[in-house]
């Protein structure tokens, strides 16, 4: 019975060469890998537009507090900020195309000072003269703060020292990597539910019964060859991702997690298949729980996501690893539950 379910892993395996949406989603992943390098310049520039280098805004500033404000916008890398007499000035420069944005600061009765930012209505660009000035007035509140605090009488508190990562460093390893290790997983449990239910449609899982295998162990087969496939592709992107300068550290511990995740999405999609045979019903209840899966655990500070990311910069602690086997208990579990949803279903009845 174990080679039955090898033997029919194998052909699951042979039959996806004919499969041209896998094979192009295969092909994508492999583009992305391994080109990474080159990639992740154009990426960043969309992730965090604030990276782009050699942009600069030229801001147009007027107001009653223009000077402090001035000088703080003149050492922010991006910015070439211009003095004008009023906002009428100001706004004029704007509108005919010498500013790319106007700021207009102002101190109201109350002590507070009060800025004013006009951005142009456009796309991209916008975007990018936006976090520019976010920046800038980022800066501006973290001075205005700091001479505050000078005046109060008694010991007043420091300021946590600005600190400002890497873009590339974080695109690469919050939403590259992940990305990479992750969408195998979901193609895998994709696969399984078109094999299943592709089966099932022409009537081919009820003939095979008359083989020497049980309905279970072509399941199982169909199951073990979607999940093995998702470690072998991670294994491949991640030495792509090494040969264009990407570390990636805990490569087993890595392959582990993706293991289990692929056994657990590909258990699921067996069990959709069973509940929803209709391969119309079924690819949409799948993808609805993955998604559900997704959004269940963006938010845990070792969520699926955090760990790949604490584990690929080698960051890892304790709580990683006890995530890392919580998973893979988690997983086997539902393999265990989608078992004993097999053994009590009927091929015939499908």
């Amino acid at each position: 019975m174990s080679d039955a379910r090898f033997t029919i892993a194998k052909r699951e395996l042979s039959g996806l060469r004919k499969e041209k949406t896998i094979l192009l989603a295969l092909a994508i992943q492999l583009f992305i890998a391994a080109f990474s390098s080159f990639l992740v310049v154009g990426l960043v520039s969309l992730y965090d537009p604030g990276s782009v280098e050699g942009y600069s805004v030229d801001v147009a500033v007027a107001g009653e507090a223009a000077d402090d404000l001035l000088a703080v916008a003149a050492r922010q890398d991006g910015l070439d900020p211009t003095r004008y007499s009023g906002p009428r000035a100001a706004y004029a420069s704007f509108q005919s195309g010498r500013s790319d944005a106007v700021l207009v600061a102002n101190r109201r009765p109350s002590g507070r000072i009060g800025v004013q930012a006009t951005v142009p209505d456009e796309n991209v660009r916008t975007t990018l003269v936006v976090v520019q000035l976010r920046e800038a007035l980022r800066a501006y509140e973290r001075a205005e703060r700091e001479e505050m605090a000078g005046r109060l009488n008694g010991m007043a508190l420091e300021l946590p020292p600005e600190q400002r990562s890497n873009p590339y460093y974080d695109f690469t390893y919050t939403v590259l990597v992940p990305l990479l290790l992750f969408l195998p997983v979901f193609i895998s449990g994709s696969i399984t539910v078109d094999s299943i239910t592709e089966e099932l449609d022409r009537g081919t899982l009820t003939l095979l019964r008359v083989a020497p295998v049980s309905f279970a162990r072509i399941l199982e087969g169909k199951l073990l060859a979607a999940a093995l496939l998702a470690p072998a592709q991670v294994f491949l992107w991640i030495a792509l991702l090494s040969v264009n300068g990407t570390r990636i550290a805990n490569v087993p511990a890595l392959l582990v997690l993706v293991g289990a995740f692929s056994l657990l999405m590909t258990a699921v999609g067996v069990a959709v298949s069973l509940l929803a045979p209709d391969r119309r019903v079924a690819q949409p209840v799948y993808s609805v729980c993955a998604l559900a899966f997704i959004g269940g655990t963006a938010t845990l500070a070792h969520g699926p996501v955090n760990t790949v990311a604490r584990l690929a910069i080698d960051s890892a602690g304790p709580e990683t690893t006890t995530a890392v086997a919580a998973y893979g208990l988690f997983a086997i579990g539902i393999y265990a539950a989608t078992r004993w949803l097999i053994e009590r279903t009927d091929a015939a009845a499908l």
